[in-house]
């Protein structure tokens, strides 16, 4: 039930306008009748009805508009309605040419072409597919199908607790949130989990390299497990969604040379980190480590449903012919959207962008544990990615201090992701200028404050 309206400041700034009470009168209805007819899975976000989103601005229908510090959730990182995309879709819809299912298209031929001889070259084949969960689960087929090539014993696969991968049968085994996989009724028992290793632990920050043995030696002999015969594959979520927080390089670096000396396949999640969003045109990059397999989606086209895996021809190739296919696969109109929104990204600089301001946003946000130690535990991510986490004085989840927050910044006019859980997290378009982010950052700065302050 979205609550009622109320009445807010106006604001009136080059990049946001508040000129409603929120949320607006008139929307209540639309969230009604929403309510009646949806899913309440669905629901849970701000209550902001969205009527157009143009660069870095979300507009509704009645005059307000808010600087946007989510991209949808890592989606839009070209910016909303980049016009190259929409040029790009628009042609492909005037042709028209909407849906081939597996038949062959130019697009798609366009896009795989330009896609492979952008990246790094151990990745020479793709598998288009619609969501990252859909792609993670290609990952888990394409990492077993290694290891039964392999004569492996078993199809083990070393995850990492804490890590999220979608919300379908295998991504939410190979994540590691027991309340959330509870509906499954049962857990494979060849998907295991090491611990994460979160900064704030002094075992971690003094030796990751130990750390990560003495939790794969207790895994081992709790499960028995012979690593060259039991063990396929390594799935890391690049870094915790939720959170912002990356692994020490350290652990990473650890990780994969015992992958490498017992023949597992090494895949990272990139549905979140892929196409800048952390500075670089992947996040793996920062651990100076080359995967095997990595799993897009979100930002691949920075708008219309894309994702995909990407591995070896070897690799890519396991699977028979047809047996990888999905309804959507490499739908004209994702391909064409996603071509255009990877030259944007290039040949925009926005993966430097989002380096150098993701560098001082950070620098700035920084400031905010020492001003509230007693309720900011850390400040994580890199590039135009960050995540901060809360807590209460006592020391318990601060949830209810972030959805507070959140609340607050949406009626100044900028909308933070709300994770629904200790943290906030910052993920603005990769196209957003230096004035733009401190002003929301400003906003943040303000919001936080005043909300720890009247706890």
């Amino acid at each position: 039930m979205v609550a009622a309206p109320v009445e807010v400041p106006q604001v009136d700034t080059p990049h946001r306008r508040i000129v409603t009470p929120l949320p607006v009168p008139e929307s209540i209805a639309l969230f009604e009748r929403l309510e009646r007819t949806e899913a309440r899975s669905m629901h849970g976000q701000l209550p902001v009805i969205w009527d157009r989103a143009d660069g870095i601005h979300v507009y509704d229908p009645w005059g307000n508009m808010w600087l946007d510090f989510t991209s949808t959730i890592c989606v839009a990182n070209v910016g909303h309605g980049h016009p190259a995309v929409v040029e790009a879709i628009r042609h492909q819809i005037d042709r028209p040419l909407l849906h081939t299912y597996t038949f062959a298209h130019a697009a798609r031929v366009a896009f795989l072409e330009y896609l492979i001889a952008h990246t790094p070259s151990q990745f020479e084949k793709a598998f288009l597919v619609s969501a990252g969960s859909e792609s993670v689960e290609a990952s888990l087929k394409l990492m077993r199908l290694h290891g039964q090539a392999a004569g492996k014993r078993r199809g083990g696969v070393l995850c990492i607790e804490g890590n999220w991968h979608g919300r379908t049968l295998g991504a939410q085994m190979m994540a590691s949130n027991p309340a959330q996989r509870e509906w499954i009724g049962y857990h494979d028992p060849n998907l295991h989990h090491l611990p994460f290793p979160f900064p704030w632990v002094k075992e971690i920050a003094n030796d990751p390299v130990a750390f990560f043995w003495k939790s794969l030696e207790e895994l081992e002999q709790t499960h028995g497990l012979d690593p060259t015969r039991d063990l396929c594959g390594v799935m890391l979520e690049t870094y915790q969604g939720w959170g912002g927080f990356f692994y020490p390089t350290e652990f990473v670096l650890e990780l994969v040379r015992f992958a490498r000396e017992h023949d597992l396949l090494v895949t990272f999640d990139e549905v979140q980190s892929g196409f800048g969003r952390t500075g670089e045109l992947f996040g793996y990059m920062h651990y100076g480590v080359e995967p095997d397999i990595i799993c897009c989606g979100k930002g691949a086209s920075s708008s219309v449903p894309l994702a995909f895996v990407m591995g070896s021809r070897k690799i890519m190739d396991l699977p028979g012919f047809g047996s990888m296919s999905s309804t959507h696969s490499a739908n004209p109109l994702a391909c064409a959207a996603g071509r255009a929104s990877f030259e944007v990204l290039l040949n925009e600089g926005l993966i430097d962008n989002s380096r150098s301001l993701g560098a001082r946003m950070h620098e700035r946000l920084q400031a905010l544990p020492l001003r509230h130690p007693q309720h900011i535990r850390s400040v994580g991510g890199r590039g135009l990615m960050a995540g901060i986490i809360f807590y209460n004085e006592d020391g318990s989840s601060g949830t209810d201090l972030c959805n507070q927050m959140c609340e607050r910044a949406m009626q100044r006019g900028l909308l933070v992701v709300k994770t629904g859980r200790e943290s906030i997290k910052l993920t603005p378009p990769l196209n957003i200028d230096e004035a733009a982010l401190f002003e929301g950052i400003e906003v943040l700065e303000e919001v936080v404050n005043q909300v720890i302050d009247d706890d």
